[in-house]
């Protein structure tokens, strides 16, 4: 009797435990999205470069509401209007409601890097993500519309060192280095290591002093980490993304492809490295017609040219070979903006 009480008394206890840890679970009851209070809509600034050092102004927005009190993410981006935020760039990541450090020369910077013209008032769409994790969906602000007009100025792009073995470990290089062309923490560049077992780091300035490496090698970043070892020798596509601590390394072997070559749109003509100007090569016989770059045999990486204006996009468009004859073309990817020149010999 005694031990049917004690174990009916237990199965009691067990289920009051459950009914408690349930209780204390939280529920996502997704509710408001982050609304936009500052700036209004249909604002519009005009940047000047007297003024490149000043706040633009505060970006500000409500809380997104998802049920409990939970740890929000917030996302602010821009995007050409009419864009549909296909290729945003993000102003900033905070936990906070609130944006406050955005430069003149920043906004400037990027509407630049979209290549926009100078002098003309840009039609452009602000917006605000929430976020607690990846199996919540996100909540969207609505988009908010304003205006801002950037001034000429050559662009100096934020920048991250790549010292290594293969550079004498040297951070105040300033050849080996990749790039946010949309100055926002998100960097990108191709460097070549001549030798296999290479290994490198990331630094932000000439120096030691902030320095970021792979404890794990698993792709994520730790300030003063290990060394990021590489096995094979070769271009690689270097990615680097500081809002989220991340990074990625393809090896990359370039090449020219299209109806303008002898194997047509069929199959490669490799490109070959060359170290002294760091640029990739090769001559060649085309026909008239049309190329593209693209690296490993595959279409995951091509670059061609939507201007046609000598700079390269990735997907970009077909480029026109006017005329048969013998030619030297050169891909450029040690730059911030990559470029192309083929030349008739």
């Amino acid at each position: 009797m005694i031990r049917n009480y004690l174990t009916l008394l237990l199965a009691v206890m067990l289920l009051a435990q459950s009914c408690s840890d349930e209780k204390l679970d939280p529920v996502v009851k997704l509710g408001d999205a982050p609304t936009i209070t500052s700036p209004g809509g249909g604002a519009a600034f005009v940047l000047e470069e007297a003024n490149a050092a000043n706040l633009l102004t505060d970006f500000t927005w409500t809380s997104a509401d998802f049920g409990f009190d939970a740890a929000v993410t917030y996302t602010l981006q821009v995007d050409k209007a009419g864009n549909n935020f296909e290729a945003p760039i993000t102003l900033g990541v905070t936990n906070g409601l609130a944006i406050e450090d955005i430069t003149v020369e920043k906004l400037n910077t990027i509407l630049l890097a979209k290549e926009l013209p100078d002098g003309v008032p840009a039609d452009l769409e602000l917006r605000v993500t929430a976020k607690i994790s990846n199996d919540v969906e996100t909540l969207v602000s609505s988009t908010l519309a304003f205006k801002a007009t950037p001034y000429e100025t050559v662009v100096v792009y934020p920048q991250l060192q790549v010292p290594g073995s293969y550079q004498g470990w040297d951070p105040s290089n300033n050849s080996t280095i990749i790039f946010s062309t949309k100055s926002d923490e998100n960097y990108e560049g191709y460097i070549y290591f001549p030798d296999p077992d290479s290994k490198y780091k990331f630094t932000k300035g000439l120096s030691w002093d902030t320095n970021w490496g792979d404890n794990d090698a698993d792709g994520s970043l730790e300030l003063a980490g290990a060394d990021i070892a590489l096995v094979d020798a070769g271009m690689y596509k270097l990615n680097v993304d500081l809002n989220n601590l991340t990074h990625l390394h393809t090896l990359t072997s370039w090449g020219l492809i299209g109806s303008a070559t002898s194997t047509g749109w069929d199959s490669d003509t490799d490109m070959t490295y060359d170290a002294t100007t760091g640029h990739l090569t090769i001559t060649t016989d085309l026909l008239a017609g049309e190329v593209k770059f693209r690296a490993n045999d595959a279409w995951d990486l091509n670059l061609g040219d939507d201007g046609p204006n000598g700079k390269l996009e990735y997907n970009g468009a077909n480029i026109a070979i006017a005329e048969p004859g013998n030619y030297t073309i050169e891909l450029v990817l040690n730059v911030a903006k990559y470029t192309y020149t083929i030349t008739k010999n």
